[in-house]
């Protein structure tokens, strides 16, 4: 391909952008069946953003991560944007015992995050100091999980929300 056809084919591309996104047309529009704009329980955005955040948690949690802590806890979810797949892993919440589980999964890998990093601690000594803070970072999360199960109050299925 010559340098010309590529000029050609930005240009066209341009075209296609400046006829279909400015319009508006290309953006996407709030389906009310989407199952990712169903409301979540108010704790799962700050959870999200802590556990999403290796620089607040101290790990960094994979897509394929999420999706190994809801397949541990019995939960089907896709794969799709790590937020997307925390949101729908939490979305349904109405009981201690599933945020227990749950946050057991993530306290379990967690675990073994700890493990390599005081490996590599050991086998780096001059990297050390990094690893303690991220090993800091991860138990101050763990008590922040242990705080939301505390503070979670069960929904039962016979409530009626006119009376609460």
């Amino acid at each position: 391909m010559k340098a010309n056809d590529f000029s050609d084919l930005k240009a066209e591309f341009d075209a296609f952008v400046r006829e279909k996104c400015d319009t508006g047309s290309c953006e996407s529009e709030g389906n009310e069946n989407d199952p990712d704009n169903e409301p979540v329980p108010s704790f799962v955005d700050e959870l999200t953003d802590k556990l999403l955040a290796p620089y607040h948690c101290g790990a960094y949690f994979s897509r394929l991560d999420i999706k190994r802590v809801a397949e541990a806890i019995d939960e089907s979810i896709p794969i799709k944007e790590r937020k997307k797949m925390i949101k729908a892993l939490f979305r349904h919440t109405t009981s201690k015992e599933y945020l227990r589980k749950a946050f057991d999964e993530f306290n379990r890998h967690f675990g073994g995050r700890i493990l390599i990093y005081q490996e590599l601690s050991e086998a780096f000594p001059a990297s050390k100091e990094i690893f303690d803070d991220n090993i800091a970072k991860i138990k101050k999360t763990q008590k922040i999980l242990d705080q939301i199960v505390e503070d979670f109050e069960e929904i039962e299925s016979t409530f009626d929300p006119m009376m609460i």
